[in-house]
């Protein structure tokens, strides 16, 4: 923690009870029993400083995986409160630093489940469509290997699951902190529609026909409503597996030889949807002539980037293409534009030995 670094909350300022507990007043990275704060800094590859460093440098500096190597969870319940995010780490053998970020969420509510938590008897939280509704939130970025975890907490493979885990289409989900839209998070909702044995108890209860939104009653409250579980609306599809951080975004940002026109064009079309390209700016950085015959945009110079959003049919595969094509001068980070959208780009980390800044005008080559 460098010297200008705010000093870390404990979990002790923060406790569990009653559900869901409290969390930070801002975005934080969890480690060892401490909320470290988190500042917006779309001049850093991460987008975020966790005191003085981008915080992918101190992810690394714990031996954690940097945030493109995370996927969006929206965490609309307890696992946004720093204990229990230690209590997961000692019942459910969660590792590594936990990345919270604050969003506010249009269209989509937290309300009150139609069942009660074993271990303590109290109302657990359910996601539901909730047109007009805004609520502040947190995301979790989730490193592949704490999905697991997760999936103990959230009774994803009981047998009938608690909840399930899907991509949840529904409403919008804005970062607080840097202002991307993360279109399509994933979240742990209750099961679909029930058949035959599945389970209920994780359904929006229905009081009068219509959910209890968490934000107009408590605990105490939510204990003593009686009801019905009824449908949550969601436009939710359900995933198997663990998400791969490859699948989000679904889009590329390109400022050289890849943009439409351009030599390179060729190979990113093979890889796009049928969506036309859009024009768009990074409002940060600044591109550089690396005078081998191709360009390198860096974050922390310049004043912005003109270029193109390019839509992917398979992010993955696109991703695994375009990184070889890039090379290792280049680290692929996620980016966002000025109308929010969230898109990877290929960022130079290599030496800066000869670059000649480039106009901000430049028509690429």
């Amino acid at each position: 923690m460098g010297p200008d670094a705010p000093a870390p909350w404990p979990d002790s300022a923060f406790p569990a009870t009653p559900y869901p507990g409290a969390r930070p007043p801002s975005s934080f990275v969890h480690l060892d029993g401490a909320a470290h704060p988190l500042t917006a800094d779309p001049a850093t590859p991460s987008g975020l400083r966790a005191g003085a460093d981008c915080l992918d440098t101190w992810l690394a500096r714990h031996d954690a995986v940097p945030l493109a190597g995370r996927v969006p969870l929206l965490a609309y319940g307890s696992n946004a409160c720093p204990s229990k995010i230690t209590w997961m780490r000692a019942e459910r053998g969660l590792t590594g630093p936990v990345v919270v970020l604050r969003v506010r969420t249009a269209g989509l509510a937290a309300v009150w489940s139609a069942g009660r938590r074993v271990v303590d008897d109290q109302r657990p939280a359910t996601l539901a469509a909730a047109g007009g509704a805004v609520e502040e939130h947190a995301v979790w970025l989730v490193a592949p290997e704490q999905f697991a975890a997760l999936d103990a907490v959230e009774g994803r493979d009981a047998d009938p699951p608690r909840y399930r885990l899907a991509r949840v289409a529904t409403g919008t989900v804005t970062l607080l902190d840097g202002g991307g839209v993360l279109d399509r998070p994933w979240a742990y909702v209750a099961p679909e529609t029930p058949t035959g044995d599945a389970r209920t108890d994780r359904r929006p209860l229905l009081v009068d026909g219509a959910p209890v939104a968490c934000a107009d009653v408590d605990q105490a409250g939510a204990a003593a409503l009686v009801g019905a579980p009824g449908p949550d609306g969601l436009d939710a599809a359900t995933v198997d597996g663990v998400p791969a951080p490859d699948q989000w975004p679904s889009r590329v940002f390109v400022y050289g030889s890849l943009m439409p026109g351009q030599r390179a064009f060729g190979l990113l079309r093979e890889h796009a949807s049928g969506v036309l390209p859009q024009p768009a700016v990074l409002p940060v950085g600044g591109i550089a002539d690396t005078g081998h015959g191709y360009p390198a945009l860096t974050l922390d110079t310049g004043d912005g980037v003109p270029g193109w959003v390019v839509e992917l049919a398979a992010p993955g595969a696109a991703a695994a293409a375009l990184d070889v094509y890039e090379g290792p001068e280049y680290a692929r980070v996620r980016v966002v534009v000025e109308d929010g959208t969230v898109c990877w780009a290929w960022v130079w980390t290599a030496a800066r030995d000869g670059h000649v800044a480039l106009p901000r005008g430049w028509a690429g080559r």
